[in-house]
């Protein structure tokens, strides 16, 4: 094989939708390797995340800027997802497939981690927001791909242990930023041009890795699920789901929603975890807090782990509503409690709101068919929740000089996400349709030959699918 044959091979350009393949039926074994390096992308933005919630006071303190303004990183880092959720990343995810929005994601993180460079030199607030929304668009691109590629690379059932189990690694980065940042940008000093600059080393070294993992998914051999594998998969879990119109599946937009208020919720709480130790337990320095932050997050990684293990044994919508109503219930206490108490009541909080997010993606996904990649562009670009809630806590932290009583916001936010938790267990609609994926033997050892030749069969009689499902071609 050539070197253009070579490279051809590994462009992955141009992805055939009307198309079924093996990727409907991948088992476990079969999708080790793409899941693997897709858990590497959740490491990676989880980290990006962890170092936005330092940089938030750190910036608060070089750049001499009160706390509603320095929440406008937030609104920078997650107002970029809608536009790539829901409009370049989707379309060149329903056009061009995973891997190349994978690949375009990282080059877009990589040039925003950059950018950083130029916004350090000239001590500039709006240049670090620049730089923050470039990497949001890289990362908002990341998320439209990889959290739907987990829930649909092998085997149905296990979509909710996939996603928690990978996302429990972005829980890890999420304590790595907060310890990185508490000994490079909280250090006793005060040169903030120095401070400054270590920003810019921090981001130099994260871009040019990133731009080495984006060869890397160059080159790798990435299976591309197709929106007639997702109907295939519908098709064979579901009566008639597919058929609905795309603006009919309220039980999305309901998830939708919760992914929105859940995700705003949570951005508030970590971004201004540092403001509310400081504060409700005088004498802390904001290093001790950076590290209590890191702590947090590492409750909020081991929730993840024991979560993604519980749903082994209970259903995922079960633990999802524990969880969620725990974090309510801890959160609203944090309001009115102060020093061990308060941060006692915040680690409880993260270590229950770890199953929530991906737990949304994965039911609020279930039963789209070929509507998969469309839908998912909403439940990511729910996540610009994050650059409207945290102004919001910040601006009433402001009005009332006490981070402790803004937190009633995110307490606020998150008892309408709380409302899909719900939902998904007593209402009969949404129950069945996710119960009925949990059921699937689609992708489990032994099932194998029969998936592959029921795929087959769908293939073959495609006039007679397409004739079936012309309404949903013609509203797509």
């Amino acid at each position: 094989m050539g070197f253009k044959e070579f490279m051809k091979s590994r462009s992955g350009l141009r992805v055939d939708n009307k198309k079924t393949t093996s990727a409907a039926t991948l088992t476990l074994r079969q999708s080790l390797w793409p899941l693997t390096l897709v858990t590497i992308l959740f490491f990676l933005w989880g980290f990006a995340y962890g170092l936005l919630d330092t940089l938030n006071k750190h910036f608060q303190n070089t750049l001499h800027i009160d706390r509603g303004r320095s929440s406008g990183l937030q609104a920078a880092y997650f107002g970029a997802y809608p536009l790539a959720s829901l409009g370049y990343a989707n379309w060149i995810l329903r056009h061009y497939g995973y891997k190349t929005v994978f690949i375009f994601g990282l080059v877009l993180y990589g040039i925003g981690a950059l950018c950083m460079w130029p916004a350090g030199l000239n001590q500039s607030f709006g240049g670090f927001c620049g730089a923050t929304f470039v990497i949001g668009s890289g990362l908002g691109s990341l998320e439209t791909a990889a959290n739907p590629y987990l829930t649909v690379c092998g085997p149905p059932r296990y979509s909710e242990i996939r996603i928690n189990f990978a996302q429990a690694f972005n829980a890890i980065g999420t304590v790595v930023g907060p310890v990185l940042g508490s000994y490079a940008f909280f250090t006793e000093t005060s040169d903030d041009v120095a401070a400054l600059q270590r920003v810019q080393w921090v981001y130099l070294a994260i871009g040019v890795f990133v731009f080495c993992l984006a060869t890397v998914f160059f080159f790798s051999n990435i299976p591309e699920v197709t929106d007639e594998d997702m109907a295939f998969q519908v098709a064979q879990t579901h009566v008639d789901e597919q058929d609905r119109p795309f603006w009919k599946h309220y039980k999305l937009f309901h998830a939708t929603l919760s992914q929105f208020t859940y995700t705003g919720a949570q951005v508030a709480i970590a971004g201004y975890f540092i403001n509310y130790a400081t504060e409700t337990w005088p004498g802390t320095s904001n290093a001790t807090a950076a590290k209590y932050l890191a702590g947090a997050q590492g409750a909020f990684a081991v929730g993840r782990f024991l979560g993604s293990g519980i749903m082994k044994y209970v259903k995922a919508r079960w633990v999802f509503l524990v969880y969620l109503s725990c974090t309510v219930a801890f959160l609203a206490a944090s309001v009115t409690q102060t020093k061990q108490a308060g941060i006692a009541m915040l680690f409880l909080t993260l270590f229950f709101e770890s199953v929530c997010f991906p737990t949304i993606m994965a039911l609020g996904i279930r039963g789209l068919g070929r509507h998969y990649k469309r839908g998912s562009g909403f439940l990511v670009g729910g996540v610009c929740g994050g650059a409207v809630v945290p102004p919001i806590l910040g601006h009433v932290a402001d009005m009332r000089d006490d981070t402790g009583f803004a937190f009633i916001v995110p307490t606020m936010f998150m008892v309408v996400a709380w409302t899909y938790a719900v939902a998904v267990n007593f209402v009969p609609a949404y129950v069945s349709t996710v119960d009925k994926v949990g059921e699937s033997t689609i992708g489990l050892e032994g099932s194998d030959s029969k998936d592959e030749e029921a795929a087959m069969e769908t293939h073959h009689d495609s006039s007679a699918f397409d004739e079936k499902h012309q309404a949903v071609h013609v509203e797509r």
